[in-house]
């Protein structure tokens, strides 16, 4: 007798395989209480099919390798753009599935196609057994598609979220930074007035800034490269203005800065100035209260200029050090009563690295008990401009 392939077992008894798995589909809520049979069944069908016409196919080893790691290459149904999968993904997310009834779809799937494959056959036909593995390879491969369209949609959605969130938050800040302005201005207003707008001036910046770093964040994920309008510039003019902005901001804190009387090279000045920011604004979130903050930018006789911040306090943990660039990475500092006080998205060095990276530069961070955190940033000096003090 010759033997029975599982491709052709699935195709003749795909309906029975169906039923099966809309079962089980039913029984996730809240989604199913909004679904129609057509919706439930929605791409199973086509997996199947794709599925049975992958057992069909020759496979290397390293195809059979790569396909049970989830990693083989993408079958296209019908000349269509994406996998049945992946569409299959995108619908579940619509109807408000979570990733984990997702996969607990195909899990539903692979059962309900291997319980009816048992129970045929322990009638003692004569079935090609390889075929199991080769269905359970192809699964996997459907599986990991799926999620891997679902994190995407869902990465893109929060991504736009964010963006047009920065935008539309950009106006009404705008508003109070000017009326605040207008305020501080005045001069038949009681002092208690002029103190309270220049709180909320202050205030009203640090959020546009914040709001800024939100949007270059969004922007830069979704695909595009930080944009930068580099001129000629002067790095100590840039640090010197930061560094007083900071010690308006931060009258409690102490900033030193060592820097050139001059240092021209080919840069963005509000990059340069967002960058230096958000590194000594950090310095400043972390670092003790009563040491100083120390900024130091050196242009030596080579290529490179090398702006450093440095902070006391406790050392940022080893196994931290690797994800502290990491957007939306949340570093909170151990011990102390203000432990909450001490915490970051991670947004602001996350931009801080994409505008060095912009220059062809680069940021390092080194941490430690007795020397504190030191963030360097090495620029390309693009034109010698050093002038002593």
């Amino acid at each position: 007798m010759a033997h029975l392939r599982l491709a052709d077992f699935i195709r003749s008894n795909i309906e029975a395989i169906l039923q099966a798995w809309e079962d089980f589909a039913r029984t996730v809520e809240p989604p199913a209480l909004t679904m129609d049979d057509v919706e439930l069944r929605d791409h199973a069908r086509q997996m199947l099919l794709a599925v049975a016409d992958d057992l069909d196919q020759p496979q290397s080893e390293q195809e059979r390798v790569a396909k049970s790691q989830g990693l083989g290459e993408r079958e296209r149904e019908n000349g269509h753009r994406d996998t049945a999968s992946e569409t299959h993904a995108e619908a579940r997310l619509l109807s408000g599935y979570t990733v984990v009834q997702l996969v607990s779809e195909y899990r539903a799937l692979r059962s309900s196609v291997l319980a009816l494959w048992d129970a045929f056959t322990r009638e003692d036909r004569d079935t090609d057994s390889a075929d199991m593995t080769r269905f359970n390879e192809a699964i996997d491969q459907a599986l990991a598609e799926s999620v891997a369209r679902y994190e995407y949609l869902v990465k893109k959605s929060q991504n736009m979220f964010l963006a047009i969130l920065g935008h539309d938050l950009r106006n009404p800040l705008g508003a109070v930074v000017m009326g605040s302005s207008f305020l501080m201005q005045a001069n038949d207003i009681p002092h208690k007035y002029a103190l309270a707008a220049t709180r909320m001036n202050s205030s009203a910046r640090r959020m546009s800034s914040l709001v800024n770093d939100l949007i270059d964040y969004t922007r830069t994920h979704f695909g595009a490269n930080m944009p930068i309008d580099t001129r000629h510039g002067d790095l100590a003019i840039i640090s010197r203005q930061v560094v007083e902005e900071l010690r308006t901001f931060h009258p409690e804190r102490q900033i030193a800065l060592q820097v050139p009387g001059s240092v021209m090279t080919m840069l963005d000045n509000g990059r340069i100035a967002q960058m230096l920011s958000n590194l000594i604004g950090n310095a400043i979130q972390y670092g003790l209260v009563d040491t100083p903050v120390a900024v130091t930018v050196l242009a030596d006789a080579g290529n490179d200029i090398v702006i450093s911040i440095n902070n006391a306090g406790p050392a940022i943990p080893a196994d931290k050090i690797a994800g502290i660039f990491d957007p939306l990475v949340r570093i909170t500092q151990q011990g102390g009563a203000d432990a909450g006080e001490h915490t970051s998205l991670g947004i602001g060095l996350y931009i801080a690295r994409q505008i060095a990276q912009a220059h062809g530069g680069r940021i390092e961070v080194v941490s430690g008990e007795q020397d504190g955190t030191t963030f360097s940033v090495t620029l390309p000096l693009h034109r010698s401009g050093l002038h002593a003090a």
